[in-house]
């Protein structure tokens, strides 16, 4: 399961024992929500894109949506998302579980200006019933990111 691949890459820090895990889904931003017991936009959810041959991961505020012409002017390609079966050979992990951490090799994550409005958000942790909160500081640090961009629209 893929939940357990994420523990292993968060024990190096003795933070597996933070990943909220739940009896309900937590698949979409609005299931995560209603099972964390916070509001929508403080889900921070894994988008993954083609860019060039290759897989990118951009992390996004849950109320965010990807403004085709940022998206444009920042890769300088169209927006892509991946297919299903493509987001777990490329990425690692199945749709409803992506997360940045833990993910293969050679895929680069992003994180969006939507997400430093809030303390701490919740990304996935690699399964559809799991979580974790991390402080801005904190996803910066577990998720490997590349850099900070702009490429949303919707959530100012």
């Amino acid at each position: 399961m893929s939940i357990e691949k994420t523990k292993e890459y968060f024990k190096r820090w003795n933070m597996e024992d933070r990943i909220l895990e739940f009896d309900v889904s937590s698949a979409t931003v609005a299931l995560a929500a209603e099972a964390i017991g916070c509001e929508p936009k403080r889900i921070a959810k894994s988008l993954s894109f083609m860019v060039e041959k290759k897989a990118v991961l951009i992390v996004v505020a849950g109320d965010a949506k990807i403004d085709n012409p940022k998206y444009k002017a920042q890769f300088s390609t169209k927006a892509k998302m991946l297919k299903p079966d493509e987001v777990l050979e490329l990425i690692g992990y199945e749709i409803g579980g992506v997360c940045p951490f833990g993910i293969n090799e050679g895929v680069d994550v992003y994180l969006d200006e939507s997400l430093k409005r809030f303390d701490s958000v919740y990304p996935a942790c690699g399964s559809s019933n799991s979580a974790i909160e991390l402080t801005i500081e904190e996803l910066e640090m577990y998720s490997n990111y590349t850099s900070w961009i702009d490429v949303c629209k919707g959530w100012e």
